[in-house]
């Protein structure tokens, strides 16, 4: 199972919200690169970056940033204001190994066919984030109608094989993360969903890696807080922890 250390970029800083709410933003870093690097050195291979100021108003001021962090050893999984396919294929040669799908994928849901035929299947990842059941959109601020497994089961017949699961409401709170669910959804679907939002102890970790059915877990607040080490993290993801 593998583990994402997240940078969420927000006027290109490091950031961390609350339940996806930028009134509820604490500011970690001012140099994104040098927050990469660190992680890097403790042994992260991949990174999960969110162009938060895209999520929020379509922007893509963060590119730069995508450019510079792909320069260093680690592969990038990047998010956030992607509302084309142009979109997509920018992020992608700006240095990301995976885009990250959210309201566009909600939208217009055969863009993600057609981007996994594009891209390649592992270049292609949606965002199913959900509140109350239902998959959220435009920065977690709107909810479609569809439960995250219905969707889930049509994309994966589209071709889509990486997937995002966070329960909204657990998001930068430190409650634990919804191993029930996200097991559940990977089960359903036959995604490879990657935990996220309020993962906070190896133990979580540990059962995640445990179903068999997990593919990783995003790591944000509980590294930015010190609850948890990102190399006890990654050891509970191999089973010792």
């Amino acid at each position: 199972m593998i583990i994402y250390p997240a940078i969420d970029l927000h006027d290109g800083k490091v950031v961390r919200l609350r339940e996806g709410d930028l009134s509820q933003e604490t500011v970690f870093s001012e140099d994104p690169a040098a927050t990469a690097q660190s992680w890097i050195d403790q042994g992260a291979e991949w990174i999960h970056m969110v162009n938060l100021d895209g999520a929020f108003d379509g922007a893509n001021e963060n590119i730069r940033i995508l450019e510079s962090v792909a320069k260093l050893d680690v592969k990038l999984q990047f998010g956030g204001g992607l509302r084309d396919l142009g979109a997509l294929g920018d992020a992608l040669e700006a240095g990301a190994s995976r885009v990250v799908l959210g309201t566009l994928a909600v939208k217009q849901p055969e863009t993600v066919v057609e981007a996994v035929a594009r891209f390649g299947a592992d270049a292609v990842c949606v965002a199913l984030d959900a509140r109350d059941g239902k998959v959220t959109t435009h920065g977690w601020t709107a909810l479609s109608t569809e439960s995250p497994a219905e969707f889930g089961r049509w994309l994966f017949a589209g071709g889509l094989r990486h997937a995002l699961y966070t329960d909204v409401k657990r998001d930068g709170m430190l409650s634990g993360v919804n191993i029930e669910d996200t097991v559940a959804l990977a089960r359903e679907t036959g995604l490879g969903v990657i935990a996220s939002g309020g993962v906070s102890s190896a133990g979580e970790i540990e059962r995640l890696a445990a179903s068999g059915a997990v593919a990783g877990a995003i790591i944000g607040m509980a590294l930015y807080r010190k609850k948890i080490s990102l190399g006890d993290a990654l050891r509970a993801a191999k089973g010792s922890a």
